[in-house]
């Protein structure tokens, strides 16, 4: 074999790398399940298992619990989960990003099935399991938010760490108890946070008059602007800079800045709203965007109660 033949062909192997994921997320948009396990085969008789296959594997388990084939959801979960932990025998679960989104995925997708069953103490028991054995890695508030969706609503609300913070001195959760109380988790690179900021604004001066409080805990991610790596006293100016140039109508919210807080909520997406009702009880816990209509109507909800 000559050096240009065998450039080529390693030149495809990585082009084939890259590409399977987005394959076969391509063909399961499609709901092309034969498609998409047949791209995987090919890719499986070529390359062998390994972390990329893995994360293509797990999005069809997510695609069949979308589209409420829960039995195929959970087979391909529970595969993805045993060829992940053989991977873990020779590697560290973030030596890379592909196997942490496959695991992570595997085990949200059974728990979600098990919840389907109406099995919510089985899915729960499923992550607690998990989180002993992943608690120090990347899916570890993945894993919270999952347990955070079966058992946090109508239980206390988790205090909130607030050694840290910007703008005016964050009051304890349990001091606001007889108020109603929004948790808006964001991130200064999230572009759907910058989407919510001004519907959580509206909602703020709609509701404050009738007790409504809004708190707006943030972390650090050890960059800031254009991904570039950033000290904590520098990431936080950042933070600072992004608040007041996307959230003006928040300036009066405090932002507490804790990776605690993120983790115990399982805020692994971020926007999410966790609702507090006056009680000092969680009455919506929702990971991602929520349209106005949608938010308003939980908090006249939570008022009204």
């Amino acid at each position: 074999m000559g050096l240009r033949h065998f450039t080529i062909l390693l030149l495809l192997s990585s082009l084939a790398f890259a590409d399977i994921v987005e394959d076969v997320r391509t063909a399961l948009a499609q709901r092309n399940f034969s498609l998409a396990d047949s791209e995987l085969q090919k890719y499986r008789t070529q390359h062998g298992v390994d972390p990329a296959y893995l994360e293509a594997l797990s999005w069809t388990a997510r695609e069949a619990l979308a589209a409420n084939q829960l039995e195929q959801a959970d087979t391909a979960a529970k595969q993805t989960e045993t060829l992940a932990r053989q991977q873990l025998q020779k590697r560290s679960l973030d030596a890379e990003p592909h196997l942490p989104i496959a695991l992570g995925a595997a085990l949200e997708v059974q728990a979600q099935v098990l919840a389907a069953h109406g099995q919510n103490r089985q899915a729960a028991a499923l992550l607690q399991q998990a989180l002993v054995s992943y608690r120090n890695t990347s899916i570890s508030p993945r894993l919270h938010k999952n347990l955070n969706l079966l058992s946090l609503t109508a239980q206390p609300a988790l205090p909130l760490s607030t050694e840290e913070y910007l703008g005016a001195r964050p009051v304890p959760l349990s001091q606001l108890k007889g108020s109603p109380v929004l948790l808006f988790f964001w991130a200064h690179w999230c572009g759907d946070c910058k989407y919510e900021g001004p519907i959580i604004s509206r909602l703020s001066s709609e509701f404050a008059p009738k007790g409504l409080a809004v708190l707006a805990p943030t972390q650090l991610y050890g960059y800031a602007a254009k991904g570039e790596d950033a000290k904590p006293k520098d990431e936080i100016a950042y933070i600072g800079q992004v608040w007041q140039q996307y959230y003006p109508a928040l300036q009066s919210v405090p932002v507490p800045i804790s990776k605690t807080n993120f983790t115990n909520y399982g805020a692994s997406t971020t926007p999410t709203l966790v609702l507090v009702d006056r009680k000092g009880r969680v009455a919506l816990y929702h990971p991602g965007l929520m349209q106005y209509e949608d938010l308003r109507a939980a908090i006249e909800k939570t008022l009204a109660d």
